[in-house]
Parts: structure tokens; C-alpha cells; sequence
């Protein structure tokens, strides 16, 4: 995997819901997490009908998530388009629901 300067914004977070924030409120299916490794937004991934996680990349430049759902050890940089290594893979907050 290739380094990136955006990983030095990588922080230990805690996620912020046990699935995607804004899918759970609106009552919509998902298809797979992504944690932002700035803040623990928990977003869905883009094959998901929202693309919640990208979005929150757009509202607040944070470049690092980590693939969530389960926990899957990589980490991808939205500016450089790239994956990246992190330095540790974040827990889950408990059962995740599944959807689609």
C-alpha cells in the first residue's frame, strides 16, 4: 500500500453510530461502513444508495476512512485516491445491523 501525506490526519476515533448515522435516521439500507479515521463519522460506501461516507468526505475535507463493515484493516485516501495503511483497525461499537 502505498503512504500519502493525508495520513498524518489519521486519530484513533470512536465511531459514531453502529451503522450508518444517516442511513439509521432515514430508515435506509446500506451495503457496506466506512469510518472516517478524523472524526468516527460511520458513512455508507458508495455501492450504498446515499453515499453517505463520501459525502462526508465533500462536507468536511477529512480524507482517511477505514473500511468498517466488518472491520477490514484498510484504509482509503479520498484526495489522493489511493489506499493507504493504517496503524490500527478501530472496534466496532457492537452488532452492527445488516442491510441489503
Amino acid at each position: 500500500m502505498t503512504r500519502c501525506p493525508h495520513t498524518a490526519t489519521i486519530d484513533q476515533v470512536t465511531p459514531s453510530a453502529k451503522g450508518c448515522e444517516e442511513c439509521l435516521e432515514l430508515g435506509s439500507a446500506w451495503v457496506h461502513l466506512r469510518l472516517c479515521r478524523r472524526c468516527g463519522h460511520v458513512g455508507c460506501c458508495d455501492d450504498s444508495p446515499h453515499r453517505h461516507a463520501t459525502a462526508h468526505f465533500h462536507a468536511t475535507g477529512h480524507p482517511i476512512i477505514e473500511g468498517y463493515d466488518p472491520p477490514e484493516g484498510w484504509g482509503w485516501c479520498y484526495v489522493d485516491e489511493i489506499e493507504v495503511d493504517l496503524p490500527d483497525q478501530t472496534p466496532q461499537r457492537g452488532p452492527i445491523p445488516r442491510y441489503l
